[in-house]
């Protein structure tokens, strides 16, 4: 394998960043100009989801190319820890730079991960991350939850503050390798608009709280009343803490975040452009997961409706066509595939692994039989959640519960659910066991949710018990690496 035959890699993650908010998505408010610029000379992927609905097993299974339940980084207290081996180890093996620039949520920097240097990382709290999570049979409360609606409006946060030093390092790293020979891999990973809902005045100031969409099915009549999507709002009982004018003003604020993170995005390609390398680089933007923004009464993630489960997914760069859209169901495992097709190995022989390269899709007539999946096994939850989706269907499976059933065709905000609603439907009920079928053909959801429980139980008592659990880093989101050392040293 020659290194230099393959182009730069170059992935831009935003945090919680919903599918429908970008201008090039159809959002008649949100202003996004250097994604839909992106977008523009790129192609999007329309139906594109995340393994997990939650960040650190989310970003886990982009890193390996397989699913949780394959990896068993089930939750937010069982972090990758540079095991199985990555796509960055298969590039960085293969003689390339492999760089990181900003949060990875992995357990260390001590870990080998599979970069060749890490730059300002953000790893779990401690190493460890959210033991509570980890208490799904007698979860304690979230007191925490009254944080977001708290933390809402125009300003700096220590997130924007850090997305605006992973923004300058990125800058300076790309204008560095305008000299470089041999194709490059790198890493970039933003926060925002994770919560906090603090905006830059510039970005905030964009968007009217009196002016913002309401959240949809919003009405208590209209929420969900499957009991596992109960149990997981009341654990994550962020609603109670708003009211209606907090909603508007929490959606403008999270619209600002989403514009701060377009200019970031919009510096970053900049500084690619300027290093002369833009024409042989391969550029994904995407985000680990979504947000459900008070929409079906939750908030951030967890649940497998578009909102969460969706992700925004834009690719730009040699072999990508331009102004395209994409209806073939994509995931964030397709990155590994995606990775080393862009920078030419041919050594790609660790699998099989589930993802496809997304150059090769786009460059394909859609596949509406392509089987997209997710699966959630974190805090709140009694039970695992699993999601298929293919063509216009989204199927749902908790163990021990109903299934959901949606078609994403006729019904796109999710209001109906067919597996309650078209109960005397044969075809409904064809579909249902299409679904079940498709998710059977992944995994066997009963086998796989006794497994990661019983994985849950021994991490408990590595942890030190329940008790110790319910101590241990009591927080609504991951302090920055500066947050972390303050806390550590204390005050002086």
């Amino acid at each position: 394998m020659n290194p230099a035959s393959g182009n730069n890699f170059l992935i831009v993650i935003a945090d919680e960043h919903r599918k429908d908010a970008l201008g090039c998505a159809g959002h008649p408010i949100v202003k996004t100009p250097n994604l839909d610029g992106l977008a523009a000379r790129g192609t999007i992927f329309e139906n594109a989801y995340t393994p997990s609905p939650i960040c650190v097993p989310a970003r886990a299974a982009m890193a390996c190319g397989d699913y949780v339940h394959k990896i068993r980084c089930w939750d937010s207290a069982t972090p990758y820890r540079g095991v199985p081996r990555s796509w960055m180890h298969r590039l960085r093996d293969g003689g390339l730079e492999v760089t990181s620039i900003g949060k990875l949520h992995f357990r260390s920097s001590d870990d080998d991960n599979g970069f060749s240097r890490e730059i300002l990382p953000m790893h779990v709290a401690g190493g460890v991350g959210w033991p509570a999570g980890l208490l799904r049979e007698d979860p304690p409360g979230f007191e925490t939850a009254r944080e977001l609606a708290e933390n809402v409006g125009a300003g700096t946060s220590s997130y924007t503050d850090y997305d605006q030093a992973i923004t300058e390092a990125a800058c300076g790293w790309l204008l560095g390798c305008g000299e470089s020979e041999t194709p490059w891999a790198t890493f970039v990973s933003l926060v925002s608009p994770h919560y906090p809902l603090v905006a830059p005045p510039k970005h905030h100031d964009l968007y009217d709280p009196e002016a913002v969409d309401l959240p949809i099915a919003y009405e208590h009549a209209q929420r969900p009343r499957h009991p596992e999507l109960g149990n997981i709002a009341r654990f994550f009982d962020y609603d109670r803490h708003f009211d209606r004018r907090k909603v508007r003003e929490a959606k403008a604020a999270y619209y600002g975040l989403v514009s701060f993170v377009d200019d970031c995005v919009g510096r970053i390609l900049s500084a690619l452009d300027r290093s002369g390398q833009a024409d042989n680089t391969l550029i994904v933007y995407a985000s680990d997961h979504g947000d459900m923004m008070g929409d079906h009464g939750l908030w951030t993630k967890q649940v497998m409706y578009e909102a969460s489960a969706g992700i925004p997914m834009i690719v730009a760069g040699p072999g990508i066509p331009e102004g395209k859209r994409v209806g073939t169901g994509t995931s964030l495992v397709d990155l590994a595939a995606t990775a080393v097709d862009a920078t030419g190995l041919q050594n790609h022989t660790d699998g099989p692994f589930p993802g496809r390269s997304l150059r090769s899709i786009a460059r394909e007539a859609d596949d509406t039989n392509r089987t997209v999946f997710s699966e959630y096994h974190d805090g709140g939850s009694t039970t695992g959640s699993f999601m298929v989706r293919w063509g216009n269907w989204k199927f749902v499976y908790y163990v021990g519960h109903d299934a959901q059933l949606f078609d994403l065709a006729q019904d796109p905000h999710e209001l109906h659910d067919l597996a309650r609603d078209g109960v005397s439907d044969p075809d409904v009920q064809a579909t249902l066991r299409e679904g079940e079928r498709r998710l059977r053909t992944i995994c066997d959801p009963e086998e796989v949710n006794a497994r990661c429980f019983a994985d849950q139980g021994r991490r408990i008592e590595e942890l030190g018990g329940i008790e110790a659990c319910k101590r241990a880093y009591v927080f609504n989101h991951t302090p920055t690496p500066d947050e972390r050392r303050a806390l550590e040293e204390g005050p002086e």
